[in-house]
């Protein structure tokens, strides 16, 4: 790619100066392409959306593009584009783009605040479990077959409190979720049984695989005196929001800080009613380029779960809004507390949702690989096959794995490994799509799947003669869409009203025309009709008489009489 030195005044980041430029001139045109503006050299993702915005508005104030020093002007790379001073380059880009930065940033007096604090978008968590049909002979050695049962979906409710903006252009909240189970959107009630793996049991025998022999023969005993058992048949409401276990009690008794529940185990029972921590993101106020960017979590700069140091980062946002101005080349990163990771997806294809443009991204197909893959995400393992992540680390060294639903996206022998599976991108790829210009979700699904590594534990009764699987539990969807009063407010804001300005300027332009020609026009048409009488009354008789009548012809409207008293004076 040709480069060019742009002059002292342009906008440059990072201490660089060359500027990038595209081939194709079209590719810049139009309001609508604004996020395709090219980018300065060595611009960092953070700095990204500040430089695509000050480098537009820079090349819509200049009369022509900077040319490189030397340069003859002959490369189409290099050259100025074919609109010469930019007619094209919109008159109002910069108006418009500090109206959205400006609306955009967290501060109660920008119009997205009230969206921020409160999420009007309806959210719902819809769960699918894994059944599992034939325990027993799981138990002895078999295959196992489990059945999908579901959704059953619950409406989520999510708002921020403890709002404290520091000085540091940063602000800090807590923001709580609850659950309420919605029954007519359900396949199903909270009172159905769903036979699946105990994760207490197995998780405990795991973790007693390499002690002594007599320890895992004490805790054969304390399973049998308690009834524990390798799999149990439980209502989804105890599974999701948790049940009293005998087990439970004992643990809490003698090991008080071995698991974060107290009393009642349950897989989403520490996220109802509850907050994901304490986040500190940037506010965009005094330095846009960091706008909704994670400073700090619960107080840390990066998290000790994972064995590198970039596998520990907190990248990204927090997951609800992301910088605006965005292009193809862009991607969405955040930081996940229930994944204890930060995650990337990249751009897939440009879309309409409600006939609003928007960009949809997908997870890549790494996001969930192992270290032998994909070498940076060497520090999430230990790992097993590629697809599914090892969460031990950060889920009290249960061996719980997280991947895509059905194992999507994964090595096939996990799918195959158990009946029932059947991966498709369909249902169970995960997407979010964004409004470019602001950076707004205006559709999301994000699906993830839970699953439990078990095995026979030598010395451990209760863990027959399990083959070593990687067992699903269940997979959720959490999902969302603009939609209502929201969405037409939205579309009319940003869709509708920019598109009547558009053409309304081209009616104004085109009226401006006609209201300037109309009184040349007539001042033409009367000079002419002056001309004519006056040559009239010249000439012979016949010729007189015939310039009347033409003259008469071209004023039908008045007397006769009156005519010709006009062309007399």
């Amino acid at each position: 790619m040709s480069r060019a030195v742009l002059p002292p005044e342009a906008p440059r980041c990072g201490g660089f100066s060359d500027f990038p430029w595209f081939g194709d001139w079209t590719a810049l045109r139009g309001p609508d392409r604004v996020s395709q503006v090219p980018l300065c050299w060595g611009c960092s993702d953070r700095e990204a959306p500040r430089l695509r915005f000050e480098v537009a508005e820079y090349l819509c104030r200049r009369a022509r593009w900077p040319q490189p020093p030397g340069s003859s002007g002959d490369s189409p790379a290099l050259s100025a584009p074919p609109c010469g001073p930019l007619p094209l380059c919109p008159k109002d880009w910069s108006a418009r783009s500090r109206t959205v930065t400006s609306n955009v940033r967290i501060d109660p007096s920008s119009l997205s605040f009230d969206m921020w604090k409160q999420i009007p978008v309806p959210f719902y968590l819809s769960v699918y479990f894994f059944h599992v049909l034939n325990p027993n002979e799981v138990l002895q050695g078999g295959k196992p077959q489990v059945q999908e049962r579901g959704p059953y979906v619950y409406r989520e409710f999510r708002h921020k409190s403890n709002i404290t903006f520091n000085d540091n252009d940063t602000v800090s909240f807590l923001e709580y979720r609850s659950f309420q189970f919605q029954p007519h959107k359900s396949r199903g009630l909270e009172s159905d049984y769903i036979v699946i793996p105990n994760i207490l049991v197995m998780s405990a025998a795991m973790m007693m695989e390499d002690r002594p022999m007599s320890l895992k023969l004490m805790m054969t005993l304390a399973f049998t005196t308690l009834g524990e058992r390798a799999f149990m048949n439980r209502t989804v409401g105890e599974i999701m929001w948790g049940y009293e276990d005998p087990l439970m009690n004992l643990i809490n008794k003698y090991f008080p800080n071995m698991f974060p529940f107290k009393g009642k185990f349950g897989l989403f029972a520490e996220l109802n009613n509850s907050n994901s921590g304490l986040f500190t993101v940037f506010t965009g106020v005094k330095d846009f380029s960091r706008i909704h960017l994670v400073d700090k979590w619960n107080g840390l700069s990066k998290v000790s779960f994972w064995h590198s140091d970039q596998c520990n980062m907190i990248n990204g946002t927090a997951g609800q809004m992301w910088a605006p101005f965005m292009s193809p080349e862009s991607s969405l990163e955040f930081y996940s507390p229930e994944a204890c990771r930060s995650m990337k997806l990249v751009y897939k294809e440009a879309a309409l949702f409600e006939g609003i443009p928007t960009y949809r991204f997908v997870a890549p197909s790494t996001l969930f690989a192992n270290g032998s893959v994909y070498p940076p995400n060497e520090g999430f393992c230990p790992c097993r096959e590629s697809g599914i992540q090892n969460v031990s680390t950060c889920r009290f060294s249960a061996p719980l794995f997280l991947s895509h639903p059905h194992f999507y996206n994964a090595d096939p022998v996990l799918a195959e490994a158990v009946a029932g599976l059947h991966p498709n991108p369909e249902e169970h790829a995960l997407f979010l799509d964004i409004h470019p210009v602001t950076g707004i979700p205006m559709n999301c699904s994000v699906k993830l799947q839970l699953s439990l590594y078990m095995k026979a534990v030598r010395g451990i009764g209760q863990t027959g003669s399990i083959q070593p699987v990687v067992l699903p539990l269940l997979w959720f969807g959490e999902s969302g869409a603009m939609e209502g009063k929201t969405l037409q407010s939205f579309y009319s804001q940003l869709v509708l009203l920019p598109k009547v300005l558009h053409y309304a300027q081209y009616v104004l332009l085109a009226l401006g025309c006609v209201l300037l020609l109309v009184p040349i026009v007539y001042q033409i048409r009367s000079q002419e009709k002056c001309y004519l009488f006056w040559s009239g009354s010249k000439k012979g008789s016949k010729d007189k008489e015939a310039t009347q009548a033409y003259s008469e012809t071209l004023m039908t409207s008045a007397p006769k009489g009156t005519v010709l008293h006009e062309a007399r004076l």
